[in-house]
């Protein structure tokens, strides 16, 4: 008995530590809105990447855990929440009151103090440090990085991308690793084909959220303008969709019907919690552009054509280029909601691609703009125009297309102000 007591008073004093503290600190102060949100994501990345490093430390036997009770997969579960804890909702909660390098020191002192302090729960190999190392490097610093960015507002596509990352990984792998199934190459090779199909209206609403409404899916951290463009123009709940579409296809592939229980779980979320309570909060922040939206777009059932009130868009293309009037005369032969064409002569700015743009100013150009003019013919087109914008393909296409010839040129002749170098350096890549 006196040989378990100490790992005992280990596991519950790393536990109640972190705990603690971060009760103590949202006793102080109750947190702020981005602030809870800061917390949230902080902690998603501590559990997403601190499982991999532990199994991998295992493995390598940088540390190991001799503990009986709550372990899964060789991990004492308490331990590992205290963990996430300390690199997730803790410092975002620290960050009131230690920026981020410094606190970035502290917690890694902390935690040198504390490992060797953690036997006989937790022993040591003589590389423990570079586990160590590894783990301030992939888990705590790029928490508190994403911590940092989401309390202060800032790169606002860097927390989309993280959070799409982190909802991939929870939402999609979690499952099958607490399954415990063993995928045969076929499955695995046809389920990383469902999750880009199925999950790339998810991403694309993602996405729009960030570089329309300069927010993120979180809740906590949400657009700042009603979005209604995108995926969002063809059904209201893009990302709840894709997410039971992926798990019913994923349950049939994979014959596993406890996945169906998580597309019932997330229609039940999205029906219940999300309608309630963040329908109630849009209709209070956008009010009847929200009624007459929630009106005209159904929740799951997408519609063919986009919602004729989206955003209007205007394609502007080069009168003098043979290639883009029959674009032009296509996108026109297709009947295109809330888009106008206009010849790329009469803008104001000297363009020199395919360039797109809103009435609030914003500009996609290139293949970007194509993409964006998609999105206003059917759903069938939209779904290409998320795929070819994707970060990587879409500067593939475009070099493809450059070397084929519609690379970037003049739309009219520039004035001498025009052809300076400041304002060729200022053209829409």
């Amino acid at each position: 008995m006196t040989a378990d007591l100490p790992a005992s008073l280990v596991r519950g004093l790393g536990l109640a530590f972190p705990a603690l503290a971060l009760v103590g600190l949202c006793l102080w102060r109750a947190p702020r809105q981005r602030e809870t949100a800061a917390m949230i994501v902080a902690s998603a990345w501590a559990v997403l990447t601190l499982v991999p490093l532990n199994l991998y430390a295992l493995h390598t036997g940088w540390w190991t855990f001799h503990a009986e009770g709550a372990v899964w997969w060789g991990m004492p579960v308490d331990l590992m929440l205290a963990w996430v804890l300390l690199w997730g909702a803790l410092p975002a909660l620290l960050l009131r009151l230690l920026p981020v390098p410094l606190l970035s020191f502290v917690l890694v002192w902390a935690d040198v103090v504390l490992m060797p302090l953690a036997e006989p729960v937790v022993v040591l190999d003589d590389r423990w440090m570079v586990g160590e190392i590894v783990g301030a490097t992939v888990c705590l610093i790029p928490a508190l990085l994403l911590a940092y960015w989401t309390r202060e507002g800032q790169w606002v596509h860097a927390r989309m991308w993280a959070q799409a990352t982190l909802a991939g990984g929870l939402l999609m792998g979690g499952p099958l690793v607490a399954l415990g199934r063993d995928m045969t190459a076929a499955e695995a090779f046809t389920a990383v084909q469902l999750l880009f199909v199925v999950g790339l209206p998810a991403l694309a609403a993602a996405r729009e959220f960030a570089r329309v409404g300069g927010g993120t899916p979180l809740p906590y951290d949400p657009p700042s303008r009603l979005v209604t463009s995108g995926p969002y123009a063809f059904v209201r709940n893009p990302m709840q969709t894709s997410t039971a579409l992926l798990y019913v296809l994923l349950a049939l592939l994979l014959r596993e019907p406890l996945l169906l229980l998580l597309a019932v779980a997330t229609v039940v979320y999205a029906v219940g919690l999300a309608e309630w309570h963040e329908g109630a909060q849009l209709r209070e922040r956008f009010g009847e552009d929200w009624t007459a939206y929630r009106s005209r777009v159904r929740p799951w059932l997408p519609r063919w054509r986009p919602w004729p009130g989206r955003t209007r868009g205007v394609l502007h293309v080069d009168a003098n280029c043979a290639l883009c009037l029959t674009l032009a005369r296509w996108f026109t032969a297709r009947a295109p909601i809330a888009l106008d064409i206009r010849p790329a002569a009469e803008h104001p700015e000297v363009l020199y691609r395919l360039t797109y743009e809103t009435p609030d100013g914003q500009r996609w150009s290139g293949i970007a703009a194509l993409a964006r003019g998609m999105e206003h013919l059917n759903l069938g087109w939209a779904l290409l125009g998320w795929t070819i914008d994707l970060p990587g393909l879409r500067h593939l296409v475009q070099l493809c297309g450059d070397a084929l010839g519609v690379g970037p040129r003049p739309a009219r002749t520039p004035h001498p102000a025009e052809a300076s170098p400041a304002a060729r350096a200022a053209r829409p890549a």
